[in-house]
This record gives structure tokens, C-alpha cells and sequence, in this order.
């Protein structure tokens, strides 16, 4: 049987439609759920075996991105989510979902003062929607297997990764944690040249663009792998060499890696 995925939205997601699509091109069986619909029912998470928080701006960002989704599943929901992580399960947050991961300590709780990290206000105080390049440690995380190097959407205000201290980053780095970083184009045809220098769009510490816990089985990323399920969906497709992978755009493969984890 296809692994279960369970696709959670709150008011103001809108990622939520083409986010459980791709699990479907990556062979799972997902389902939309309202986070109302889980705080109804706790229990509701244990017959699944992936957990999705899509993008978008849930509760409107008012206080900050992720935030009020955040508090909602640390107390609320708490004891459901230890459950599901400790029994070998999947999580994955596709930008404001990261952002929701990061807040509630699902990603980085270090003591009693909570999260060590957050993600801030891009540098340049602005909203930005472009493609990047990304590359990853595929050997700590779950999502990243056998994936060196991507190119995906971004659409964010509030994505820059930043820790409390210097200290911090290299803590997090040392541990294997930061899995995924903007990095300058090689040159791949087709593609946007960032190399310029503008590579990292929002100015995160250290590059960093995706993050995992001590596991590998939660991971957080700000672009975008959904909507780049499909080779039409590049920007510059039409003068895309021939892939290995026919079709599929790059994002697929993090879901796919996802399906795969249960075969």
C-alpha cells in the first residue's frame, strides 16, 4: 500500500492543492486536511505516514510568519507529533511550513529557551519570487537522497535563516542539520546565471536554505519543489536539453525520496 500523506492547511495556506498533487505523482496517497479538523481529532495523524505543511501565509503572517501555526500545533498538538516523529514517520514544511517547523521546535529546540534559529526578514525588507540554485547533503537527510544540486521557485518575505550567534551556525553545521544552500550557477543551460553574487536572494546566515532535525525525517526548505514537478513549469523549458528523467521537474525527487522511505 502507498504511503499516507497528510497535507494540513490553516487559513491562508495556498500551497496546499499543487503540494499533495506532487505526492500523487510520486506514487503516495495524500489527503487535505484543516488544521481545525486534526485539533478535533489528535489521534487523526497515526494513520498516516507523512506529514506535509505546505506553503502560503497562514493567519495571515500577522504576528510572523508561521507563528500562531506554530503555537497551535506546540500546544495543541504536541504529544500527537512527538508520537508520530518517534515512530519512524516523515515531516516535511515547504516554506511557511518551514517556518512553522522551525517556531514550534519540531526542527531546532535547543533547551529551555526554545528554537536557536528562525527565519527573519529578508535583507532587502522585500518580497521576493525567483528561481535559485540549491545544493544539498544528501547523506543526513531523508527528503535530499541522492539529490546534489537543484533549481527551484522561491516566494517569500520572511525567509532568511538566521541563529542566535555565530556559535550557533557552526553548531548547527557541525551536526549535520543544514542540508540545503543557495549556491551560484555552474553554468547549466538554460538556467538564470546568478553568479554574480546575488545567489543568496534573501541573505541567510551561511547560505542556508533547507534545514533537517538530528534524525534526517523532518525537513524544512524555503523554495519551492512543488512547482517544479514538471518540465514545463521551468521558466526557460523550451531550451532544456533532454533529461534523464523525462518529464519530471527537479522538485519531484524530494517527494519521491519521501514514497520511497516506506517501500
Amino acid at each position: 500500500m502507498s504511503p499516507r500523506v497528510l497535507v494540513l492547511r490553516a487559513p491562508g495556506t495556498n500551497c496546499d492543492a499543487e503540494t499533495a498533487h506532487a505526492f500523487q505523482m510520486a506514487g503516495s496517497s495524500p489527503s487535505v486536511v484543516h488544521l481545525n479538523r486534526w485539533l478535533e481529532s489528535p489521534t487523526r495523524i497515526a494513520d498516516h505516514e507523512i506529514l506535509c505543511l505546505p506553503g502560503g501565509f497562514s493567519y495571515g503572517d500577522d504576528v510572523a510568519a508561521g507563528r500562531i501555526f506554530a503555537n497551535q500545533l506546540r500546544h495543541h498538538l504536541a504529544d500527537a507529533l512527538a508520537e508520530f516523529r518517534e515512530a519512524g514517520k516523515l515531516i516535511l514544511g515547504i516554506c511557511n511550513g518551514f517556518q512553522v517547523l522551525i517556531k514550534s521546535g519540531l526542527l531546532d529546540n535547543d533547551g529551555p529557551e526554545g528554537p536557536t534559529s528562525t527565519l527573519d526578514w529578508n535583507a532587502s525588507g522585500r518580497f521576493i519570487d525567483r528561481w535559485v540554485h540549491l545544493e544539498a547533503d544528501s547523506s543526513r537527510c531523508v527528503f535530499l537522497s541522492g539529490i546534489e544540486r537543484m533549481y527551484l521557485p522561491i516566494a517569500h518575505a520572511e525567509g532568511r535563516f538566521a541563529t542566535k550567534d555565530s556559535s550557533t551556525l557552526e553548531k548547527l553545521a557541525n551536526s549535520g542539520q543544514l542540508v540545503l544552500r543557495y549556491v551560484p550557477n555552474e553554468g547549466n543551460p538554460g538556467e538564470m546565471n546568478s553568479a554574480s553574487g546575488d545567489y543568496n536572494p534573501n541573505g541567510a546566515a551561511g547560505d542556508v536554505a533547507g534545514m533537517t532535525d538530528t534524525s534526517g525525517r523532518v525537513f524544512g526548505l524555503m523554495p519551492h519543489p512543488e512547482r517544479f514537478v514538471d518540465r514545463t513549469q521551468h521558466p526557460q523549458w523550451t531550451r532544456l536539453p533532454e533529461s534523464k528523467d523525462g518529464d519530471e521537474g527537479a522538485g519531484l525527487a524530494i517527494f519521491k525520496n519521501a514514497v520511497r522511505y516506506f517501500d
